[in-house]
């Protein structure tokens, strides 16, 4: 499925078309992920799949810590309806404005993983401005070294701005 992925998408290891100098590790070197776990498949589309998964089950249960660690240095979150934000500082104080909005659920429909790129459709079912939401989300996860470097979503803002319309 690796072409369907498009421009920047890496092919399968072993693959005669693979890219070197992607920014990922490869073979079988062992570090700690973001996630306290020690694993000697970092860089692999499993190894990704799996840090996708785990920091949607993060914002799932408001963990700022996981969510923040999860990210590069240098890492960006852009809801592309709005402008990115740029640095764990500035993902964090973002994270933290998330602190008094009541847990949702983040439903995850199909996502493909490769070495340097995961891609996720999923339902996201929140509460926002005390009004419940279900926002159906294609994400778009850069992977380098085993933390988010990039983290793109698309989406309808409609849903979002009509729960902060004046009722009536």
């Amino acid at each position: 499925m690796w072409p369907l992925l498009g421009h920047g998408a890496v092919p399968p290891a072993g693959s005669s078309r693979a890219r070197p100098g992607t920014g990922n590790v490869s073979g079988s070197q062992r570090r700690q992920t973001a996630y306290g776990d020690e694993v000697s498949d970092l860089g692999t589309a499993s190894a990704n799949d799996t840090l996708v998964r785990r920091f949607l089950a993060a914002w799932e249960r408001r963990d700022t810590e996981h969510i923040v660690d999860a990210f590069t240095d240098a890492g960006v979150y852009h809801s592309i309806p709005l402008e990115p934000i740029e640095g764990k500082a500035a993902i964090r104080a973002f994270v933290e404005g998330f602190a008094a909005v009541p847990p949702g659920r983040l439903e995850i429909r199909h996502q493909i993983a490769t070495e340097a790129v995961v891609m996720n459709e999923r339902t996201d079912r929140i509460t926002l401005n005390g009004r419940p939401i279900v926002l159906p989300i294609c994400g778009v996860f850069e992977i380098e070294d085993g933390r988010i470097a990039a983290w793109r979503e698309y989406f309808d803002l409609g849903p979002v701005r009509a729960v902060f319309a004046p009722s009536g």
